[in-house]
């Protein structure tokens, strides 16, 4: 069974010039998720937002917006404006663990109310026919709230429920629950993806493997810390490209210059790209001296030459094996 490899939205990261340049320079990821949006309380969309679902600006990729709400005129809103750009589905995240989210009854702070969730579907879909997809963790506190929401979610034709098997207190600390993920498999109708900790082909292979009903994965944090992974899964091999460093330089380049040419100042690029750097430093022969070159490059100047000092070692290190 082929595989359908999706891209987590991580707020903060994968908008559409990080997707587009992935797409471009690493491919392997079938559909995109754009992060989310969230209203605040206001029917508005803010600019950035709008910029990033723009149809010029996402015209050789398949994505899907999200929001983050816990209020059913907010989510509708977002609909009818998604719908206004040309999109037919709307995922809804029932999944961020952070807890000024959680705090506000929202993200995985939601997944304990049923109620609510059942009043936001239920009004989105008797007032919109927008597709509506789901993107969970296993709850919040414990993770028998997902199984306690389902009776619920069944009750509505939604296209697929994303699961991170973790639940929101964890954030991203600790092991996957795998067990209790295996226990949502049969205890919805729906369609399940799998997401968390897809982190090297060997570990896409044993959840692959654990869960053959599933055949739509996600991944996230892992596709920044190794870009060429999602294409390494589809194409089965660990061996990476000869030019590997090459690629990623290319790679990083486009993204560095596009962020620079949005951002104002060298504050903002330095602390966009030190973001990066913490997830893309894990691909490197040595991570913590990586990160502590960019983190101590004080301007654009000593920043580039971090860089290349750092692609220059990990050619020689790869020439030496």
């Amino acid at each position: 069974m082929a595989s359908t490899l999706l891209s987590s939205p991580l707020q903060g990261f994968t908008d559409f010039r990080f997707r587009n340049a992935f797409h471009h320079y690493f491919g392997g990821i079938d559909t995109f998720y754009a992060p989310y949006i969230r209203l605040n309380g206001k029917l508005k969309i803010k600019q950035s937002y709008q910029n990033d679902l723009q149809p010029e600006n996402n015209t050789t990729l398949e994505v899907i917006p999200q929001v983050m709400t816990n209020d059913a005129d907010e989510f509708i809103f977002v609909a009818k404006y998604v719908q206004s750009l040309g999109y037919k589905e709307l995922n809804w995240n029932l999944g961020c663990p952070y807890p000024m989210v959680t705090k506000s009854g929202m993200g995985s702070g939601l997944i304990c109310n049923p109620n609510k969730i059942n009043d936001i579907l239920h009004k989105a879909h008797n007032e919109t026919d927008i597709l509506v997809s789901m993107k969970m963790r296993m709850g919040y506190e414990h993770a028998e709230e997902i199984l306690d929401a389902f009776p619920i979610l069944d009750q509505y034709p939604l296209k697929n429920i994303a699961i991170h098997a973790r639940i929101g207190k964890q954030l991203y600390k600790g092991p996957v629950d795998l067990d209790a993920f295996e226990k949502c498999i049969s205890s919805t109708k729906h369609k399940l993806y799998y997401n968390g900790d897809i982190t090297s082909v060997s570990t896409y292979k044993a959840i692959e493997e654990r869960f053959p009903s599933i055949d739509h994965f996600m991944m996230g944090r892992g596709l920044i810390a190794d870009p060429f992974l999602p294409s390494m899964i589809k194409n089965n091999t660990t061996e990476y490209p000869k030019d590997r460093w090459s690629i990623f330089s290319e790679f990083h380049d486009t993204i560095y210059q596009q962020y620079d040419a949005y951002l104002s100042g060298p504050t903002p690029i330095k602390m966009k790209m030190l973001g990066f750097w913490e997830f893309f430093s894990q691909s490197t022969s040595n991570p913590q001296k990586t990160y502590k070159a960019i983190k101590k490059a004080t301007n654009p100047v000593k920043y580039r030459q971090a860089v290349d000092k750092i692609i220059a070692t990990e050619i020689k290190v790869k020439r030496a094996f």
